[in-house]
């Protein structure tokens, strides 16, 4: 059976069902330790368990999976992944002035909204 990330989530939030076996090789290699730290990483309650194996970067999956497994006490998770905000702006400030776009960003700052209205204007190319 194939597991996706959702699998091991609930299984390490709710379930407490042990889907690494170790037979099978190539479900320890579909087991993504570092997103599974992420995604635990947004609760007061598990942060300091994600934090504990993200320093233990070196076990095998089986191991990751079990600790968080039985370290974690069972309740509903859900969070929605952060995401930057990208402005419109700043792909005109990286295309007007040829900067990256962390200096872009650094730059937003200190423009006006009226002299990055301008600068999307001399970069618009027009069409829909």
């Amino acid at each position: 059976m194939t597991y996706i990330l959702v699998d091991y989530l609930k299984s390490i939030n709710e379930t407490k069902e042990p889907l690494l076996d170790e037979s099978e090789s190539w479900v320890k290699q579909s087991y993504p330790p570092f997103v599974v730290n992420r995604c635990l990483s947004y609760f007061p309650d598990t942060l300091f368990a994600a934090n504990e194996m993200n320093i233990r970067g070196q076990l095998d999956s089986k191991m990751h999976f079990d600790f968080l497994r039985t370290a974690i006490r069972p309740r509903k998770r859900f969070s929605k992944w952060l995401k930057r905000e990208e402005s419109k702006g700043i792909d005109a400030l990286v295309e007007y002035y040829g900067i990256s776009s962390r200096q872009a960003r650094e730059c937003i700052g200190v423009l006006t909204p009226i002299q990055i209205e301008e600068i999307e204007k001399a970069v618009s190319k027009g069409g829909k």
